[in-house]
């Protein structure tokens, strides 16, 4: 029909084009499969971190390992292993996956205007109480933004699940990431009105061995909370022998609130329920300022101006929440 052009061949070339980008995606998609599958030790959790469902995780791994020849797990009803093979294509599919996350990272810094989804890390006390609230705020200011934040004491490694921000209690090391420290915060003893009423107040942490207490149990470590009091110009540390021990925050909070006894927290915890009388701060004398609340976030999101954006806010909020919860303790 036209002169020097067949139709039919330019169909092929336009088939074969779009099987290979068809098969290009395939990989791709097995490639972040079987690299989030081999850090986590389970299709399960590789497909949760992935959004879709283990049996997809399972046949893309299975893909990858059918066009490279290669068994990349040993699997058992309960494990998952990487095989040796697995475990050196694994290291590279992950520098891989970072490289073309640098790549994605450079083309949204490219935008000025804060956009996409921002990825933020917190442990559950201070996502809840700190964080959470001041997100509808920054979601005004950025509309553009989409906020994913997820409350876990457990540490997670933030390259490998793609958070963008972090903010994480104590000291820390890790050279990819870039840090800032926040606003300190202050740790004080807290017990109902009506269990001081019924117990008596203690002046002194010394006294404290005559009462009921409510302590904390790291999830991350599994270790209970030692309580600082600052004691004639040093910091003492004690761990009373407690009836009551909780793993979350807002459990001790809430048990000290039902008269549980006394507890030891950070202000910004105990804030609302001593603005609603529930609870009295006590030994403030005593009370201890810690300085051990980061913000980190991977090298390859420095310029991304979402993460600009939140870590500005973040500077606000800390300062302005940490200051009004450390006055109740006063």
């Amino acid at each position: 029909m036209f002169p020097g052009i067949d139709i039919d061949n330019s169909r092929r070339v336009r088939f074969n084009n779009a099987m290979k980008e068809q098969m290009g995606l395939e990989r791709l998609a097995g490639l972040v499969a079987f690299a989030r599958a081999g850090s986590m030790g389970s299709y399960t959790a590789a497909a949760r971190s992935l959004s879709i469902t283990p049996s997809a995780v399972s046949k893309s791994v299975q893909r990858l390992e059918q066009r490279l020849g290669v068994s990349l797990f040993t699997r058992t009803t309960r494990s998952l292993t990487l095989t040796p093979e697995g475990r050196d294509l694994h290291e590279r599919a992950l520098r891989l996956l970072r490289d073309a996350e640098d790549i994605e990272q450079m083309a949204i810094t490219a935008r000025s205007e804060p956009s996409g989804t921002l990825r933020i890390a917190a442990p559950l006390p201070i996502g809840i109480h700190v964080i959470a609230p001041a997100l509808p705020a920054f979601r005004r200011r950025y509309p553009a933004v989409t906020v994913d934040l997820r409350l876990n004491d457990q540490l997670v490694d933030l390259i490998e699940h793609r958070i963008d921000v972090a903010v994480r209690i104590g000291e820390l090391a890790d050279g990819r990431l870039l840090s800032r420290r926040l606003t300190p915060h202050r740790l004080c003893a807290f017990a109902s009105p009506r269990y001081l009423a019924r117990r008596g107040t203690p002046a002194h942490p010394r006294a404290l061995a005559g009462h009921d207490t409510v302590n904390l149990r790291y999830q991350s470590t599994g270790q209970v909370f030692r309580w600082p009091f600052r004691i004639g110009g040093q910091v003492v540390e004690i761990v009373p022998q407690s009836g009551l021990v909780v793993d979350a925050s807002d459990a001790l909070i809430a048990s000290l609130a039902a008269d549980g006894g006394i507890g030891v927290c950070a202000t910004f915890i105990a804030a609302p329920y001593v603005a609603r009388g529930e609870l009295v701060p006590i030994l403030s004398g005593f009370a201890v300022d810690r300085d051990n609340i980061t913000a980190l976030w991977p090298e390859s999101r420095r310029a991304n101006p979402a993460v600009r954006a939140f870590l500005a806010v973040l500077n606000e909020i800390f300062h302005d929440r940490m200051t009004a919860a450390a006055d109740l303790s006063l």
